[in-house]
């Protein structure tokens, strides 16, 4: 009979073969209870050990490193690091150094600017009071030239209604004090950057504002005045586009060149001259016009365009050569104010809240054609230099210089449509807007001394709280 045929015991008769092994081997039983207890701690143990395993993070452990497991302590094993890991883990670190020290930076400045601040009594008194809005209607907005004239209004009133602001900007016309009064704000982030770089943000809204808007600015570097139109707009509509984000871009009523029609309606095409020296901003800005309704038609962007004209008010930049800061501090000075040309060209003047309100309605509006915002009282460059003469008290005396290149000889908006999709009309009456600005005026002259007016020939910003831009800076 060979082993496979032999018969195997029963599960009770190997049980009673156990035993009686046990028997002969005749094992005390001290040694049974060792037995026994060993056991139980070495389950003890292997319990401890599956818990540490399933608490163990592997997003705690840094690139180029490898965890290794002990039943009693967690050992890291240090392995040749991975180059690209290595790279991504330096990039990510300094992204968080970076993001540290522009709120480090924030909280400082704040801190500075309410510290010189008598009437701060509080803590609650650093900022402006804004409302609190329900769950849900709060959005987060980005303003790109929020630290400039007309941004810098509407990050206010955006602030004031509880929404979260961010702005960004490169400062080359934008002054840090104009945003200061929200400095260390939770709801508000400053970014000092460029249009023309991508971002990467969520946001809900978008109020695309950078650009210079004034032609010593815009002239002063014409291909970065291009660059700034064309890659900046193209970089804020992926951006809408990503994150599902209506925009609103601020063109301009340059885009109607010197008018054949007054007043213009939005659907008049213009009299452009695209090579000339004013062309940088007004080709450039219809370019833009032009993308915005491509994204529109072709990927879905909900897009938003207002055709500006000219707007004064408090924080403009004292060197942009625009009528109306070239006037005031030329008659708060006492110099002469210089008109170019017979002044006989036509110019219709809005105050800046009136604008910051259009620009709101027109976001939250259905319409998403272009709306001229404007004032369409027109005026005579003669007779407003004379305005702003009796407004001023002023002994300045009004002088002629030769007209300027392709300057256009009338502008006045046609509001109707505002008036119709917005309900919208200005409130401000100029003489009132002029009274604000001056004021303004009289205290930016107290506090930096005397200021020289730029005049047509292009220039780069004085006085500014930044760093002035990099030699060949494009």
């Amino acid at each position: 009979m060979n082993e496979e045929d032999m018969p195997r015991p029963s599960l009770s008769r190997r049980t009673n073969s156990f035993e009686s092994v046990m028997q002969v081997l005749q094992i005390p039983v001290w040694m049974k209870a060792a037995a026994m207890a060993v056991a139980v701690l070495l389950a003890v143990l292997f319990g401890y050990l599956m818990g540490t395993l399933h608490s163990w993070d592997p997003h705690s452990i840094e690139p180029g490193q490898r965890m290794t497991m002990s039943p009693v302590t967690n050992y890291i094993h240090q392995i040749p690091p991975d180059k690209t890991l290595q790279a991504q883990a330096q990039q990510v670190k300094a992204m968080q150094q970076k993001q540290q020290k522009e709120a480090e930076w924030r909280y400082r400045e704040g801190g500075r600017y309410w510290q010189q601040q008598p009437w701060i009594e509080s803590v609650s008194d650093r900022w402006p009071a804004i409302e609190t809005l329900p769950l849900g209607q709060q959005m987060r907005i980005l303003v790109t030239g929020g630290a400039g004239f007309v941004g810098s209004h509407l990050v206010d009133r955006l602030m004031r209604a509880g929404h979260e602001v961010i702005v960004l900007d490169n400062m080359f016309t934008g002054r840090k004090r104009n945003v200061a009064t929200w400095f260390g704000h939770p709801n508000f982030q400053l970014k000092e950057g460029d249009v023309v770089e991508p971002i990467m943000l969520e946001v809900d809204q978008i109020y695309h504002l950078a650009c210079p808007a004034s032609p010593p600015h815009y002239q002063f570097n014409p291909i970065k005045t291009i660059k700034v139109s064309t890659q900046g707009t193209l970089n804020m509509l992926g951006l809408a586009k990503r994150v599902g984000a209506r925009i609103l871009l601020t063109s301009t009523s340059e885009v109607y060149g010197d008018p054949k029609e007054n007043p213009q309606k939005e659907t008049y095409w213009g009299n452009v001259n695209p090579i000339g020296p004013r062309a940088c901003y007004d080709e450039g800005k219809r370019v833009a016009e032009t993308m915005m309704y491509a994204y529109q038609r072709q990927a879905g962007v909900d897009v938003r365009v207002a055709r500006i004209f000219n707007t004064f008010g408090p924080r403009m930049h004292p060197n942009d050569g625009r009528v109306v800061s070239n006037f005031i501090i030329q008659a708060l000075q006492g110099k002469d104010i210089t008109v170019y040309g017979e002044g006989s060209q036509t110019r219709s003047f809005q105050y800046v809240d009136d604008l910051v309100e259009g620009l709101i309605r027109l976001m939250n509006s259905d319409y998403s054609d272009p709306v001229n915002l404007g004032n369409p009282d027109e005026y005579s460059i003669v007779k407003f230099a004379h305005s702003i003469v009796a407004i001023t008290n002023s002994s300045s005396q009004v002088v002629h210089l030769p007209a300027t290149q392709d300057d256009p000889h009338q502008r006045k908006p046609d509001i109707g449509v505002a008036k119709k999709e917005l309900q919208w009309h200005p409130v401000w009456q100029v003489k009132d807007g002029l009274s604000e600005t001056v004021e303004y005026f009289k205290q930016e002259l107290m506090r930096t001394g005397e200021i020289t007016p730029t005049g047509p020939n292009p220039s780069k910003p004085r006085g500014r709280a930044s760093k002035p831009p990099r030699k060949g800076y494009t």
